[in-house]
């Protein structure tokens, strides 16, 4: 299995295939630009991208390209079968406690200031907004702006999963846990995954066997800062504005899609015990989760308890 790091998106990108290793060459280039240019495309830190220009549009109508249109239209989607636990117009949440610029920008500068008004204002649901599948226009209502970071990756790390599989017999990318797997490693019955530690990253807390399909983590631990004296984290409750308050540390979705993957990782963590099940069980999305607690212990179905190795 051949393999290609980079980093793109603020986090490290892992491509893996087999196959003619000339080809895999050409593969892991193609795969490398398409995730390049998709950035720009959809990143919020960048006043040139589409993202900023669909936020700068807000109270008109915006016309989009069609993949930009086809996440903004899955978003949309996903509002309404987590009931609004996932809703990407919690940007300006985000920006209130601190997370104005990227990540790695962010841990350059240690500390980011507070501001004079530190509580969530109140705006407009996300529902509000209106698409025109005939015409690819979007009309965000005056005052919304989206993030649509994690959604993006999602969707971003199965269109290059596809595109690496035209150049190789099985593949996997993985950016920064959001997972997308074609085919299986020669003399293998599934791909193995560690389950990271959220206390510990750079340990694993057991091994997941994952079959071809989606794998995504979300953790309050990992993208973390201090505003003033206060510790944030970039998970958002959209009913509070504030950085989520959980019970797990982090959630772990396997689905057919690494957007779905990373969506409903999301969500359940936000939603926590109390929502967690009836969410997943009525979104009308095939999926499976395991949860990590505080004290590093795994819950889950007994289906999704399946997908752990035993050694």
């Amino acid at each position: 299995m051949e393999t290609f790091h980079f980093r793109a998106m603020s986090t490290d990108i892992l491509l893996a295939a087999q196959g003619n290793p000339s080809l895999i060459g050409e593969g892991f280039e193609r795969a490398q630009q398409f995730i390049q240019a998709s950035e720009r495309r959809f990143t919020r830190f960048s006043e040139a991208s589409e993202l900023s220009e669909l936020n700068r549009s807000a109270g008109r109508p915006f016309l989009a390209s069609p993949d930009f249109f086809s996440v903004v239209s899955l978003a949309q989607r996903f509002f309404h079968q987590t009931r609004g636990l996932f809703d990407p117009s919690i940007l300006p949440d985000l920006q209130r406690v601190g997370y104005d610029r990227s990540i790695d920008l962010l841990r350059q500068q240690g500390t980011v200031p507070m501001f004079e008004a530190m509580l969530a204002s109140e705006r407009q649901s996300f529902s509000e907004m209106e698409l025109d599948e005939v015409r690819s226009m979007i009309l965000l209502p005056l005052g919304m702006a989206l993030d649509l970071g994690g959604i993006a990756k999602g969707w971003i790390a199965e269109q290059t999963g596809i595109i690496l599989s035209n150049f190789s017999s099985a593949c996997a990318v993985n950016a920064g846990g959001d997972m997308f797997l074609i085919g299986l490693p020669d003399g293998e019955e599934h791909w193995s995954v560690g389950l990271e530690d959220p206390l510990q990253p750079e340990k694993d807390l057991t091994t997941l066997k994952i079959y071809p399909g989606a794998i995504a983590s979300s953790s309050v631990t990992k993208r973390t800062w201090k505003q003033g004296e206060i510790q944030r984290h970039h998970l958002i409750d959209p009913r509070t504005g504030e950085p989520a308050i959980t019970e797990w540390l982090s959630i772990t979705v396997i689905a057919l899609h690494t957007y779905e993957a990373e969506v409903f990782a999301k969500a359940l963590l936000i939603g926590g015990p109390k929502e967690c099940e009836d969410i997943a069980r009525t979104s009308g999305t095939q999926l499976s989760y395991l949860a990590v607690d505080h004290e590093r212990k795994i819950w889950g179905t007994e289906k999704s308890l399946e997908y752990v190795y035993v050694h």
